[in-house]
């Protein structure tokens, strides 16, 4: 079975999914005119002016521009971030970093899209603000057979690509990350997560949302305050790390001497896939969040989407990396998050393992909860009915235990498998719907007005 997600993979993110990624993110580029560029002062600005650790309650009419933006980056900011950069760099050397910035700076483009379609077609079920691609999809392209067989691919690809194995991802992680600082089995270990995460899933919008705009500036900022220290004590080598990931994405046998048996088509495929791992633009998954947040226009929602893109990858990965690389861990006995350690390991000593290891449970336990959020707006979408989010949550929580048993390798794959699953329907939708988020653009004051019926 391992191999044969493999070869599918291989196959989808060999050519496929990089050309469709990269290439609708640049037609949003240049379509919008640089958005990423000349929006991006607007969304710092609406980030900032709004940010807070103890916003207003969530509820059934949504949350708060800051807490769809928190939610959003509670996924964004997990393992793709600490383990997934590792993976890239182990795999594709570190000339994948490069490619993801790219993808990354396109992605901005694309996310922008994204979030403003979630804005315009959001609805409600079971008197609960929602919504997502699905709900973009099914009413966007034309509310035909078509359409819901496409929007229906995409829910259950997302609820297998994030509610399920994306989560087991998350646990595995967190379980390698504490395998050698304490002596405790993975079952208890990943039976602990579960049980944690269902008390949040369990405890509805409001506990979910309450806890994660307390949880992940506080980390980020941690986060990055510890990397810039980790730099400062090795700042020689900020410049040669910045050229070997220049030089490694064009020429990586010129930084590697082929040991690794690296290419620059290795380096872009570990690259892309492991950015849109990180900052899911394109993927479908942070328009659940931004769907419900509460804004006076569409594109207002869009414009906060972007820093969201530019926070994960652009400063928290880029830090990663450079950890990576400067510290000249070995690439070939270390991968994951393991290698993530002993690069923080080199400068902090024991404590930088610790450190990683508390990192990588907040992160990716925000993750999960993230994750299972939009999940569990695809399970709307699918069966409107609140019997079916129960045994969704169960589920999940089961996922996650199993997922501490997992190799690390088989993970991965399956979680390439599924996000590239959710990649193809979520990016055809855009392509035909980005004259409305144009429209919306061009209009300063387009009255929010959902385009989808309320139920």
């Amino acid at each position: 079975m391992y191999t044969t997600i493999k070869h599918i993979n291989q196959f989808m993110w060999g050519n496929f999914l990089i050309i469709l990624l990269l290439g609708s993110g640049l037609f949003f580029t240049i379509k919008f005119r640089f958005i990423q560029i000349r929006k991006f002062k607007e969304g710092f600005k609406r980030v900032t002016s709004s940010a807070t650790l103890n916003g207003e309650k969530a509820g059934n009419n949504g949350m708060s521009s800051f807490q769809a933006l928190a939610t959003a980056i509670a996924a964004q900011v997990g393992t793709g971030n600490l383990a997934g950069a590792a993976t890239a760099i182990a795999s594709g050397g570190p000339g994948a970093i490069f490619w993801m910035w790219l993808s990354a700076f396109f992605g901005m483009g694309t996310i922008y899209i994204e979030a403003t379609l979630a804005q315009l077609f959001k609805t409600r079920i079971n008197n609960q603000v929602t919504g997502g691609p699905a709900y973009y999809i099914s009413q966007g392209l034309g509310n035909n057979k078509f359409s819901k067989l496409l929007a229906a691919f995409f829910s259950i690809s997302c609820i297998f690509a994030l509610g399920f194995m994306g989560n087991a991802v998350q646990s595995n992680s967190i379980v390698y990350a504490f395998k050698d600082i304490i002596s405790i089995p993975s079952y208890i270990i990943g039976l602990f997560l579960a049980i944690l995460a269902g008390f949040v899933f369990f405890g509805g919008i409001k506990r979910l949302v309450s806890l994660i705009e307390k949880i992940v500036p506080t980390m980020a900022f941690s986060y990055i305050f510890v990397c810039l220290i980790i730099l400062l004590f090795n700042i020689n080598y900020i410049i040669p790390a910045f050229k070997d990931i220049v030089v490694g994405a064009f020429n990586p046998q010129a930084i590697l001497g082929g040991a690794l048996g690296i290419t620059i088509k290795k380096s872009l495929r570990y690259g892309v896939s492991r950015g849109l791992f990180s900052n899911e633009a394109g993927m479908g998954s942070t328009p659940h969040a931004h769907a419900i947040a509460k804004v006076a226009h569409p594109q207002d929602q869009g414009t906060v989407a972007l820093i969201t893109v530019f926070i994960d990858t652009f400063v928290i990965l880029t830090l990663t990396a450079l950890v990576i690389i400067i510290s000249h861990v070995d690439y070939s006995t270390h991968t994951g998050i393991l290698l993530t350690q002993k690069a923080f390991e080199t400068t902090l000593g024991h404590f930088g393992k610790i450190f990683i290891g508390i990192c990588l449970f907040f992160f990716a336990f925000s993750t999960i909860i993230g994750w299972y959020f939009f999940g569990e707006a695809n399970i709307k979408y699918l069966f409107k009915n609140k019997y079916s989010l129960s045994i969704y949550k169960i589920l999940v929580m089961i996922l996650i235990f199993l997922g501490s048993t997992l190799n690390v390798e088989f993970a991965w794959e399956l979680a390439d498998l599924f996000n590239g699953f959710m990649v193809i329907p979520n990016i055809i939708a855009l392509l035909f719907l980005y004259p409305m988020v144009e429209k919306a653009s061009n209009i300063p004051h387009i009255p929010l007005e959902p385009i989808c019926p309320l139920e």
